[in-house]
C-alpha cells in the first residue's frame, strides 16, 4: 500500500458515503415521509435514521439497502457492481486474449456424430472458418 492511498481512499469513501446520506434524505422528504414514518419502515431508531443521513460509515450496508427498498430504489444497488458495468475489469479481460489462436493436433477439420441416428448421415463439422459451427 501506498502511504497516502489509505487516506486518500478514505477521504473519498466519507465523500461517497456523506452524498449517498443526503440523496436518501432528499428521496424521503421528496416523497413526504416523516422521520418516525421512515424510521419504521427500515426498521431502524432515529438515532440511526440521522446517521445514514449524514453518511456514518458505521451504519449497516443492510440499513441502506433497506432505506432504498422504502423509497424503490433498491434495483439501483442490485446492480452497483455488476460485471457487465466494470470497464476496467473489460479491459482487462481483452488484454489477456490472444492475438491469435491455433488449433491443436490434426490440420483436418474436426468431426464427430451428433447421435447414432446422425452417423448414418456423416460427420457433423464442429469447426469452421467462418467460427459458426456450433
Amino acid at each position: 500500500m501506498y502511504p497516502l492511498e489509505g487516506v486518500v481512499g478514505s477521504l473519498q469513501v466519507k465523500s461517497v458515503l456523506s452524498q449517498l446520506g443526503r440523496d436518501i434524505q432528499t428521496a424521503r422528504k421528496r416523497r413526504r415521509m416523516s422521520v418516525a414514518d421512515f424510521c419504521n419502515r427500515i426498521g431502524v431508531s432515529d438515532k440511526t435514521l440521522a446517521k445514514l443521513e449524514r453518511g456514518d460509515g458505521g451504519v449497516r450496508l443492510e440499513t441502506f439497502a433497506m432505506a432504498l427498498l422504502a423509497l424503490g430504489m433498491l434495483d439501483r444497488l442490485a446492480g452497483i457492481a455488476d460485471p457487465a458495468s466494470d470497464a476496467t475489469g473489460i479491459g482487462l479481460d481483452r488484454e489477456k486474449l490472444p492475438e491469435r489462436i491455433r488449433q491443436r493436433g490434426h490440420k483436418d477439420k474436426k468431426t464427430v456424430p451428433i447421435n447414432q441416428s446422425d452417423a448414418s448421415q456423416g460427420p457433423t463439422v464442429l469447426d469452421d472458418d467462418e467460427g459458426t459451427a456450433f
